[in-house]
């Protein structure tokens, strides 16, 4: 079971702001996306006194929107950057360590059109894997034509002389990110969401704090000033707004682009494993399964502004659905395929002339005019990385002696057992496989708990409020549960029971609960509508 001491309440909002008044912090962190979460880890492990704050929910932003992948940077190879590819490499192993329920190995299938290309692929992963260090019984496979017909069926072949296989790990990356902020509030850290930063103090040239202001909907007005020695700016896509915050003459470094993903039924994709689709712009596109579903991404667009719910467009859609009826003998997938669908926009680091797609994954890290750090770019997979560097950079401005970072040897919240013992457990407690199979990839070691409780929506909404810091239903249906994405029906069943399991848990009425389930139900219609409609 997970450390008691891993439970994260937020409910009482006075408390939590008056904790941000309570002390001049060693560290404020701006942003409880994967970068904000795992810096706040990463610092508090260290004894490093920690406050973060979120404008919204924790991973409200890209860190929910991501592939959901962790992957040890193939691609990255392509583009000559061997340094990326053995830290995202090394990484995954680490992520795997500390969180196994959160990566799911699963193959990974490269269609190949000839002998020539093949052999490439090869040489390739060869490579790929010499620099990550891939165990030898982790390394990739080659399958022949009859090879690939016969495992996945609804791959066309006609035109394939086989395809190279090689592992990969799947994550829920809202889950690892709270994962991260649990930790960081189990070693001392303050963590509070709903509280969004209008101001960077600075007194005498020098960033002193941060005016913090309740934006939680119906708690009523609340406002802090933070104090801290060291300010990082981990706002992702707003990073640029923050900056601004410092000074208002702040260059704009980031250049955005937006991704979408969109959700079937399996029954229309019908594939056992992930299959790298090649679009018509030669890009890279992912077909994944997961359990009765599968999801198509993503796509590599700029964006102009960084938006919570970024557009879901039907020139992205059918850009998906492009390269998978290139590639799958199947149906041609249509709008009215779509169950549900989300879109995040990337914060990379600006790169005047090149494609949304040549753009570097690389993070980097700036220091302002009156001292605040900002990390730009990266990717989720070197999340631990990227926050151990700036953890660094911090002790280094506090004038402390840098310690060493722990988090690659601790687990996270629910990665203390093994999925396998896990899951042997829930199935002789009558689980079927695929509900022990999902509370595993959700909870890990917490799933027993939620199995105990019921294993439905309720108790789920309920852990959600006790343990995982959720405010609103969309907390518990988007972030907690993904049951927004990968529920057949879009999670809309699993709502009103939600809904009322927290209800008297947050103190709300009936017209307030109502309204948590109209607002979830809308949410969904408007990620839908455009496609529905087209």
């Amino acid at each position: 079971m997970a450390d008691p001491g891993a439970a994260l309440d937020l409910r009482d909002r006075d408390a939590l702001f008056d904790a941000l008044e309570a002390r001049v912090f060693d560290l404020a962190v701006i942003g409880g996306g994967i970068t904000g979460a795992g810096v706040a880890r990463d610092a508090a492990m260290r004894g490093l006194s920690v406050a973060l704050v979120e404008a919204r929910d924790f991973a409200s932003g890209t860190s929910s929107r991501s592939s959901k992948m962790i992957h040890g940077g193939l691609r990255y190879l392509a583009q000559g950057d061997l340094a990326l590819v053995r830290e995202a490499a090394s990484e995954r192993k680490i992520v795997r360590a500390i969180a196994p329920h959160l990566a799911r190995q699963t193959p990974f299938v490269i269609p190949a059109r000839s002998a020539g290309a093949m052999a490439k692929l090869r040489a390739g992963l060869w490579t790929f894997e010499k620099l990550g260090g891939v165990a030898r019984d982790h390394r990739h496979e080659v399958w022949s034509k009859a090879d690939l017909k016969n495992r996945e069926p609804a791959v066309a072949t006609g035109d394939l002389a086989g395809a190279v296989v090689y592992p990969e790990y799947l994550t829920d990356d809202a889950r690892l990110t709270l994962a991260n902020v649990r930790s960081a509030a189990a070693h001392g850290g303050v963590v509070v969401n709903y509280a969004a930063v209008g101001a960077i103090v600075i007194e005498d040239g020098r960033a002193t704090g941060l005016e913090v202001a309740e934006t939680l909907p119906g708690a009523g007005e609340r406002r802090a000033r933070l104090r801290a020695r060291m300010i990082v700016n981990a706002a992702g896509p707003w990073v640029d707004v923050v900056r601004a915050m410092e000074a208002a003459d702040a260059p704009t470094r980031l250049t955005l682009t937006r991704g979408i993903h969109l959700v079937v039924p399996r029954a229309r994709l019908p594939i056992e494993r992930t299959v790298i689709l090649t679009a018509a712009d030669r890009r890279g596109v992912f077909a994944v399964p997961k359990g009765e579903m599968a999801y198509l991404g993503t796509t590599d667009t700029f964006e102009a502004e960084p938006s919570a719910w970024p557009a879901i467009t039907v020139e992205d859609a059918d850009y998906l659905f492009a390269a998978a009826a290139a590639r799958f003998s199947t149906p041609p997938l249509t709008r009215a395929d779509v169950t549900s669908a989300w879109s995040g926009v990337r914060p990379l680091v600006g790169e005047e002339g090149k494609k949304a797609s040549d753009i570097s994954r690389r993070d980097e890290l700036m220091t302002g005019p009156a001292g605040v750090l900002s990390i730009a770019g990266g990717k989720l997979t070197a999340y631990r990385k990227m926050a151990e560097r700036v953890v660094d950079h911090v002790q280094d401005a506090l004038g402390q002696k840098r310690t060493a970072s722990r988090t690659a040897g601790e687990p996270l919240v629910g990665g203390e057992v093994a999925p396998e013992t896990l899951r042997a457990a829930l199935l002789i407690k009558g689980l079927a496989p695929g509900d022990a199979d999902r509370l595993i990839g959700l909870y890990g070691a917490e799933a027993p708990e939620i199995a105990v409780a019921g294993a439905g929506p309720a108790a789920e909404a309920v852990h959600a409020v006790l343990s995982e810091g959720a405010l609103t239903l969309e907390d518990y249906w988007v972030r907690r549960s993904a049951r927004a994405w990968f529920d057949p029906d879009g999670g809309l069943a699993a709502l009103p029971p939600a809904a009322a399991a927290m209800a008297p848990l947050l103190g709300w009425s009936e017209a307030r609960t109502a309204e948590e389930v109209t607002g979830c139900r809308r949410r969904h219609g408007a990620a839908v509508a455009a496609l529905h409609s087209g």
